[in-house]
């Protein structure tokens, strides 16, 4: 009898789009769906308005200090390799915070799961962009973009209804079924490419800088009000970064080529415009959702109903805004975006405790509008920027930018949380220092939108590396 030959697996743009879509949906749906639990969350726990930022900020922490590395990683090992055990590892991590018994084992698991996240979203755009010949990448980024605006949508509203009717624990429940199926595609439809970088040597101590830097950083701005330790301890952040570029300018095998930054300005501008955009932007929605429970009496399901509005809007608008990037400027395209999300957080910074609805509703599909038009542009002038050795580094760098922009939102949120709150919890009765925490943190997240639209104004068409 004839032993069985298995089929040879798939390299196809179509079958690498759709594994790209199916693990873009998972990450935002558990994000943006632990968002709305939240408040669930710190009931069970007794937890403060403080370590409720720290569910989401290690998070995010995590994925910040792990994605440049696992896009170099990428480059060396593969970069489907990486993208199926950091599937691996978020599926495992989200098991087993749903049995996590205290606060405290919710932000170390957290932690995990982060660093699974950039293991995925480190190597996707690369993963789409060498597969599609540039007159459709912007089409296929756009897609892919959608992917990740549709697992926002479903995140707060099928997240709002599970924590309603099944409790919190339920989400972690459904990470189990929903990663299992992404690493099973993965595994079954996608072959292992050569890597572009084979055998060259990863920059452990570049790394370590790097991981230094951030930690430092973060652990200052979350702590300025405890005393001159801490800012000390963010000043040493600081010049940690400075040494990370200086130490990489100078490796042969650098984690990151300073080149890209030194002399491609269309990546160096974007790249910026990215993490300016997401500091502005990310903090609105756990905002809202503690704002429209805790202040408007909303449930869980019926805020999610709400803040679904906006990755909606950017679900239904991202693939054509991405055929835009194709037919027209990416970067023109990304800067109107840009304008509109800064337009949407300034409204925003104007809400209170009774704010008509529809301005919340009108507010909300600004953004999502704005999210649209920049997030396909940005991405498709980035990778669109870089020779193809790069497309690892660039993939994860500019997924660098997003996290860090978002760990730079939560940071600012935490710290005003600590200036107004201290270690009071987010309820009813503390709804005055709530909103003048709100207000504050909005007020210096519109600034980064300004910052954000006068870099995107900045860039101009350059050779690629």
């Amino acid at each position: 009898m004839k032993p069985k030959i298995k089929p040879p697996l798939t390299t196809s743009p179509t079958v690498t789009l759709v594994v790209v879509c199916v693990a873009h949906f998972l990450m935002p749906f558990m994000m943006s769906a632990v968002g709305v639990a939240l408040p669930a969350v710190g009931r069970e726990f007794s937890a403060s308005a403080v370590q409720l930022g720290l569910v989401e900020m290690t998070y995010v922490l995590s994925a910040s200090i792990f994605l440049l590395a696992m896009g170099r990683l990428g480059d060396i090992i593969g970069r489907r390799r990486i993208f199926r055990r950091g599937l691996a590892i978020f599926t495992l991590a989200g098991g087993l915070i749903s049995q996590a018994w205290s606060i405290d084992g919710v932000i170390v698991l957290r932690f995990f799961q982060g660093m699974g996240g950039a293991m995925v979203m480190a190597t996707t755009m690369a993963m789409v962009v060498e597969v599609f010949p540039a007159r459709e990448r912007g089409k296929a980024l756009g897609i892919a973009v959608a992917s990740v605006y549709a697992g926002i949508s479903c995140g707060p509203f099928i997240g709002g209804m599970l924590v309603s009717w099944l409790g919190w624990r339920a989400i972690f429940y459904l990470c189990i079924p929903l990663g299992l199926t992404a690493l099973v595609v993965a595994t079954t439809k996608l072959s292992n490419e050569v890597p572009e970088s084979q055998g060259e040597p990863f920059d452990w101590c570049g790394w370590l800088i790097y991981v230094v830097a951030v930690a430092a950083m973060v652990a200052g701005a979350t702590h300025l009000q405890d005393g001159v330790w801490a800012r000390w301890l963010l000043a040493a952040g600081v010049l940690s970064a400075v040494v990370f570029f200086c130490f990489e300018a100078k490796q042969k095998y650098p984690l990151l080529n300073v080149d890209l930054l030194r002399y491609n300005r269309v990546f160096a501008l974007s790249n910026i415009a990215a993490l300016f955009n997401y500091a502005g932007t990310f903090g609105l929605t756990f905002f809202l959702s503690l704002y429209l429970q805790n202040v408007r009496g909303f449930s869980a399901h019926s805020a999610g109903a709400i803040l679904i509005i906006s990755p909606v809007v950017q679900t239904l608008f991202s693939p054509p805004c991405g055929r835009l990037a194709d037919s027209f400027s990416a970067s023109k395209v990304a800067t109107a975006g840009m304008l509109l999300c800064a337009a949407g957080i300034a409204l925003a910074a104007g809400v209170n405790a009774t704010t008509p609805l529809p301005m919340i509703f009108a507010l909300l599909a600004v953004l999502g509008l704005g999210f649209a038009l920049f997030s396909s542009a940005n991405t498709s002038a980035i990778m669109g920027s870089v020779a193809p050795r790069y497309l690892g580094v660039a993939s994860g760098f500019a997924a660098s930018m997003r996290t860090l922009g978002m760990l730079t939102s939560m940071t600012i949120i935490t710290g005003t949380f600590s200036l107004f709150m201290g270690k009071q919890a987010v309820t009813a009765a503390t709804q005055t220092a709530f909103l003048h925490s709100m207000r504050a943190a909005l007020v210096v997240l519109s600034g980064l939108c300004v910052v954000a639209v006068a870099t995107s104004f900045g860039r101009h068409r350059s050779n690629k590396l």
